[in-house]
């Protein structure tokens, strides 16, 4: 079955790929064990090195590549394979959405016990380049040198901005350019990277948590509008100021500049103050004639023409009239809540982040949306029967959880509610599946229809209709 090489290493020959894992990793057998190798592709024929290796399963990478898969095609970004992004760029894009849809119907069926035979196809993403809102960067003294690089025995200049390295918290891979966000996202980390290092601004270190550049998070708008903020650590004012003029004189078009300075051992801005160098602290995003006011702490999908279909979806499985009263449950900003409001009599949202809600009710009072009422906590500790009494028995209920799904409490509080409709929405078909079979006892599946909202991942997002049992 396999053969050894000096130092311990396991090569299996001749692994025939029939089949992607949900992760994204290509599945493979040899006698009974299965394998799961990165960057393999269905039809792939090739020889693998075992990584990591249990009783039943074991994890590989290609170490010889005997016969291309027809599904393969040949990665754009040049990035690829060392960058923990876009890991599916190796496949063409009909095929990837063929096995997103392959795989959620898969999760249903085997984890919630749910009949996927009628599942509408999977929408694709009309663009799957470019698509992103949001990207953050990462000022590193300690920049991933790539095999080609330690070859050359150069010596290199180790500073880089741009994404962490899979598995290595301290490695940053230096981007030069990333297809995920549109102009003037490249231009703008770039030129910030040039000034950095002809002005002598010492990049941060992930160790020992030093240096004055920490982060570079850039956001766009469909509106065109963009935000840059610069996270700072350890700077001087004026190393402050220079940056961030240069950034108001070379790029006239941003119209949020911000920085902030965290001296804090993670990278995690939402306790730090955010300081405006110039222009507004906020854009705004508009979306069916809807406008969101966005911070540089705001949740919002990053993959903003991809959410208007997304919510179309939601709000079409829901079948409104404008009677209803909706529960949005995991509200985040309100998207949801306010797309849907003039659709219904009122819409109740209930999110766990505080600063959230703040937003959704910004958000209600900038469109003179004046149907919505907002909650922020736990939303197993909200959710009672108490909170039903008062605000009354939903006709509708939206849910859009984080990826572990609902809480077992929040489910029963569902079962117990009895609401005509239930419409999931879920970034996570396994977690959804789990809470699936839990509404079974009283909920019939009537629609099912996966969306894409990131192309060249493995991710996917599942939208499912539930109808009380008669």
């Amino acid at each position: 079955m396999s053969r050894r090489k000096p130092g311990t290493v396991t090569i299996v020959p001749n692994v025939h790929i029939i089949d992607i894992a949900e992760e994204g990793k290509g599945v493979g057998k040899a006698d009974e064990l299965v394998i799961f190798v990165d960057k393999a592709v269905p039809g792939d024929v090739v020889d693998v090195r075992l990584t990591k290796k249990k009783k039943n399963f074991a994890e590989a990478v290609i170490d010889q590549l005997h016969e291309k898969s027809a599904l393969r095609t040949d990665p754009f970004c040049p990035h690829f394979g060392t960058c923990g992004g876009c890991k599916w760029q190796h496949m063409g894009y009909d095929s990837q959405l063929k096995f997103k849809q392959k795989n959620v119907e898969a999760a249903l069926q085997r984890l919630g016990k749910i009949d996927t035979s009628g599942t509408e196809p999977i929408l694709g993403s009309a663009k799957n380049r470019y698509y992103r809102n949001k990207l953050e960067f990462t000022f590193s003294n300690k920049r991933w040198l790539e095999k080609t690089d330690v070859e050359r025995d150069e010596d290199f200049d180790m500073n880089a901005l741009g994404f962490h390295v899979p598995l290595r918290f301290d490695k940053i891979l230096d981007i030069e350019h990333c297809y995920l966000q549109d102009e003037p996202s490249n231009s703008i980390r770039n030129a910030v990277r040039k000034f950095a290092l002809e002005n002598s601004l010492s990049f941060y270190d992930l160790r020992n948590h030093e240096g004055v550049l920490r982060n570079l998070i850039i956001r766009t708008s469909t509106t065109g509008e963009v935000m840059v903020a610069v996270v700072f650590a350890y700077p001087e004012q004026g190393q402050i100021d220079g940056l961030m003029s240069f950034l108001q004189t070379e790029f006239p078009q941003i119209t949020s500049l911000l920085y902030i300075v965290n001296q804090k051992k993670n990278d995690t801005i939402f306790d730090q103050e955010v300081n405006v160098f110039a222009g507004r602290d906020h854009i705004f995003e508009e979306m069916d004639g809807i406008r969101f006011k966005i911070g540089v702490k705001s949740f919002y999908q990053t993959n903003s023409e991809q959410a208007f279909e997304l919510y179309k979806i939601t709000r079409d499985f829901a079948g409104l009239n404008g009677n209803e009263l909706v529960y949005d449950l995991y509200t985040g900003a309100g998207t949801i809540a306010n797309f849907v409001a003039k659709n219904v009599k009122q819409v109740v949202g209930i999110e766990y982040v505080p600063t959230a809600i703040e937003d959704a009710k910004f958000n209600s009072a900038l469109n003179g949306i004046d149907n919505t009422i907002f909650y922020a906590g736990d939303m197993k500790d909200i959710l009672t029967a108490e909170f039903i009494l008062a605000h009354g028995k939903p006709d509708v209920v939206i849910t859009d959880p984080p990826r572990a799904g609902m809480h077992a409490d929040v489910v029963q509080r569902l079962l117990e509610m009895e609401s005509e409709k239930i419409v999931y929405v879920s970034c996570n078909a396994a977690t959804q599946a789990r809470d699936l079979e839990m509404l079974k006892e009283k909920y019939d599946v009537v629609r099912i229809k996966p969306v894409d909202m990131f192309p060249h991942t493995q991710h996917v997002e599942n939208v499912v209709l539930l109808r009380l049992k008669a």
